[in-house]
C-alpha cells in the first residue's frame, strides 16, 4: 500500500511560503542557508537527484576493514593489544614507528628484527592488511626492514597485502624541509619501489595523506586538492623516471581524515574518487578504483569529557562509511589524553564493527548516491578542490613544480593558515561549539586511565597540527593548577535577578559560559518575592557567603532595565543599584549576562566591567578572569 499516496505533494512553492511565515520577515539566506569552510552553501532543502548513478569505484557491498593500531613502544605490550583487536574483528593493522607524526610521541622504537618479531609474535601477517607508518623520509628503511622480516618469516611478497606508505610529500607538509632535492627523492622512491617489486610485492607503496593538512585546519576542498595533487606529482615523477604510466595508479594508495560532520565527510569521500578518475582520464588511462582510507579526525578529539569522543568517533565512522573508504581506523576516544588502553580500543573498533554487522551499513553500494544535498556538496567540494589543485599545480619553486613547490614556496601553508584562522575565530566566540568542552562542560569529570600519558611537542613547522578543543583545555588546566594550588577553583557568582522564569535562560547561558575556563557557578534560585521584586539584601547576602569576587547578574533586559528600587535618578535601572551594591559589598569583578546596547556607559559605570553574550569572544573574557583569579 503506498500510505504516501493518501497525502497531497506539496511543492517546493507552498514550503517556502510556509517557511517564509515562520521567519515572520527574517532574512531565508542568513537564517537557514550555512556556509562551509570553503564558502559552499549548504541550504536547507535539496530535491532528490535521479538522474545520478552510484560513483564509480566505490567500495561496493563489502565490509570495510576495520584497522587497529600497534603504536606501543612496548613491543611485548603491544603484541598483547593487537591480538585482542584481530580476535575482535580487527583485519587490518597499522605499524607506526617511533617519530611517526601521527603515532603522537608514540611508536615501536624502531624496525629492527627484535622489534618486529616482538610486536608481530603469533600474527598471521598474510591473513590481514598491513599499513606502514614511519618517522618523516623514513619511509625507505621502514620498508626494506619489513620486506626482511617477511622474508625471514618465509612469507612471499606476493601473499601480503602492505601498504607502504611512502609520502614524501607529505613529509614535506609535517616537518617544513626535504632532506634532498625533490627529483633525488623521487628517484630513491622509485628504487625503493622497484627493489619492492622484485621481492613480489604489489603495494601499494606511495600514500597520498590528507591528515597533515586536515590536522592543520584545511577545509574540505583544500585537503582533497593537496591529496590530488600528491598523487599527480607520483604519476608525473615516476613516469619520468621509466616507470610506465599505466601501472602507476596501482603504486597509490589514498588517505583522509574522517570528522563529526557528517554530510562534509560523506561528500568529501565521493568527491576524492571524482577527482582521482578525472585526473586518470585526463592522463590517458582508465579509470580504475582507488584504494581510500579513513582515520578519524585528530583535529576533532578533545581531552575534557573525553567520552564525547564516541559519539564523534561515531559519526565519522558512519560518514566515512557511507562515503565509500575501503578501511577505517577508530581513534580510541583517549587518543589526545594518551596512549590507549584495551577498553578504549575495544570500543574503537566496535564502532566499526556495530555499523557494518548490525546496521548493515555496507551492504549499500554509495547508499548516498541521488540524495540531493549530498550530490550537491559533492560537485561543489570536488569543483572547489578542482580549482585548488589547478592553482597547486601553476606552482613554481627552485626547479619544482606542483605540490613541492607549493610548500615550498609557502602557498598551501599560507591557503591553510587562512582557513585555521577563521576556525580559530569561530572557536572562540563558540559559533563552532564544542560539546563537553566550550558548551555543557564537565568541571566535576573524573581522570581516564590511558597506558601513558601523551607528551605534546611544539615544533616551528609552517602546518601545525591543531585540536579545536586546545584553547579551552588551556583554560581548564589553568583553573586546575589553581585549585591545586589553593585547594578552591576559581568561582563566580550568579546574581540572579527576578523571577525563575526571568532569569532561567542567561542563567544557563552563564553557567555554560564560566564552566568552560573552569570556573566553578555558585547557582541559586533568585531572590524574588511572589511579585517578582527582587531581595537584594538576600542577594548580598548570598554573595558574600559564596566568598568569590566574581560575580555575574543574570535576567531578561525587562528585569535589568525595569527601575530600581531606591534609584539615584529617574534614569536608574535596577541592574545598576545591584551592581552598585555587589560592588560595595566586595565584587571586583562584575559581569552582565547579556549585551549592554545603549545601556553600556551607565552600566559601565555602576561598575560591570565585562559582558557575556552570544557571539562575543569568550576565549579571551575567560582568560582575563582566570588572570584576575590569579589562575
Amino acid at each position: 500500500m503506498d500510505f504516501a499516496a493518501a497525502f497531497p505533494k506539496a511543492t517546493e512553492t507552498e514550503w517556502r511560503a510556509a517557511v517564509d511565515r515562520v521567519l515572520k520577515g527574517a532574512d531565508f539566506e542568513k537564517t537557514l542557508v550555512g556556509r562551509t569552510a570553503d564558502g559552499i552553501a549548504i541550504f536547507p532543502l535539496h530535491p532528490r537527484r535521479a538522474d545520478v548513478a552510484p560513483v564509480a569505484g566505490a567500495r561496493g557491498a563489502n565490509r570495510w576493514r576495520i584497522v587497529a593500531r600497534l603504536e606501543d613502544p612496548d613491543a611485548e605490550r603491544g603484541n598483547a593489544l593487537i591480538h585482542e583487536d584481530l580476535l575482535g574483528a580487527a583485519d587490518s593493522v597499522v605499524l607506526a614507528f617511533s617519530g611517526a607524526h601521527h603515532a603522537r610521541g608514540f611508536g615501536l622504537r624502531d624496525a629492527s628484527p627484535g622489534v618486529l618479531d616482538a610486536a608481530l609474535a603469533g600474527v598471521h601477517v598474510d591473513l590481514i592488511a598491513v599499513r606502514l607508518e614511519s618517522a618523516p623520509f623514513g619511509g625507505r628503511a621502514v620498508a626494506e626492514a619489513f620486506a626482511t622480516y617477511a622474508k625471514r618469516n618465509r612469507l612471499p611478497g606476493a601473499t601480503l597485502d602492505v601498504d607502504f606508505g611512502l609520502q614524501p610529500l607529505a613529509d614535506y607538509a609535517v616537518t617544513g624541509r626535504l632532506p634532498l632535492a625533490f627529483p633525488a627523492i623521487l628517484n630513491n622512491t622509485r628504487d625503493v619501489i622497484a627493489h619492492l617489486q622484485e621481492q613480489g610485492f604489489k603495494g601499494p607503496f606511495l600514500r597520498c595523506d590528507g591528515r597533515p593538512f586536515h590536522e592543520a585546519g584545511a577545509s574540505e576542498g583544500q585537503e582533497l586538492a593537496v591529496v590530488i595533487a600528491q598523487g599527480a606529482a607520483y604519476l608525473r615523477g615516476l613516469s619520468e623516471r621509466g616507470v610506465a604510466l599505466a601501472d602507476i595508479p596501482a603504486m597509490l594508495s589514498f588517505t583522509l581524515a574522517a570528522d563529526d560532520d557528517q554530510f562534509l565527510t560523506i561528500a568529501k569521500f565521493r568527491a576524492l574518487r571524482l577527482l582521482w578518475s578525472r585526473i586518470e582520464e585526463a592522463c590517458g588511462l582508465e579509470a580504475k578504483p582507488v584504494r581510500l582510507h579513513a582515520e578519524t579526525a585528530w583535529r576533532m578529539l578533545a581531552r575534557r569529557d573525553p567520552y564525547v569522543n564516541l559519539l564523534r568517533n561515531t559519526i565519522a565512522t558512519f560518514a566515512a562509511g557511507i562515503g565509500g573508504a575501503d578501511s577505517i581506523e577508530v581513534q580510541p576516544f583517549t587518543a589526545a589524553l594518551g596512549l590507549a588502553d584495551s577498553a578504549a580500543r575495544r570500543l574503537a573498533r566496535n564502532t566499526s564493527l556495530i555499523l557494518t554487522e548490525e546496521t548493515n551499513l555496507h551492504r549499500v553500494i554509495d547508499p548516498a548516491a541521488g540524495a540531493g544535498s549530498i550530490e550537491a556538496l559533492t560537485e561543489e567540494i570536488a569543483a572547489k578542490a578542482w580549482g585548488l589543485f589547478q592553482l597547486i599545480e601553476t606552482q613554481s619553486h627552485e626547479g619544482d613544480k606542483g605540490l613541492a613547490a607549493a610548500l615550498g614556496n609557502g602557498f598551501v601553508p599560507e591557503m591553510i593558515r587562512d582557513t585555521r584562522d577563521a576556525r580559530v575565530k569561530d572557536i572562540s566566540t563558540r559559533r563552532t561549539p564544542i560539546t563537553g568542552v566550550s558548551e555543557f562542560p564537565n568541571i566535576a569529570e573524573k581522570p581516564v586511565e590511558v597506558l601513558a600519558p601523551i607528551k605534546v611537542k611544539l615544533a616551528d613547522v609552517p602546518l601545525p597540527p591543531m585540536r579545536l578543543a586546545e584553547p579551552y583545555e588551556a583554560l581548564r588546566d589553568r583553573a586546575d593548577a589553581a585549585k591545586t594550588k589553593s585547594g578552591k577553583r576559581p568561582t563566580i557568582f550568579l546574581a540572579n535577578l527576578g523571577r525563575v522564569a526571568d532569569f532561567t535562560a542567561r542563567a544557563m547561558f552563564a553557567k555554560n559560559f564560566f564552566e568552560a575556563g573552569g570556573f566553578e557557578v555558585i547557582t541559586n534560585d533568585g531572590f524574588a518575592d511572589a511579585e517578582g521584586i527582587t531581595d537584594l539584601g538576600a542577594l548580598i547576602a548570598a554573595f558574600r557567603a559564596a566568598e568569590t569576587k566574581f560575580v555575574c547578574l543574570a535576567s531578561s533586559d525587562v528585569v535589568y532595565f525595569g527601575p530600581a528600587q531606591e534609584a539615584l535618578g529617574p534614569e536608574d535601572t535596577l541592574v545598576e543599584e545591584a551592581a552598585r551594591r555587589l560592588a560595595k559589598a566586595g565584587a571586583t569583578s562584575l559581569l552582565l549576562a547579556g549585551r549592554p546596547g545603549k545601556y553600556e556607559a551607565a552600566l559601565r559605570e555602576a561598575g560591570i566591567g565585562n559582558f557575556a553574550f552570544v557571539g562575543c569572544n569568550v576565549l579571551n573574557l575567560l582568560d582575563i578572569l582566570l588572570g584576575a583569579a590569579g589562575a
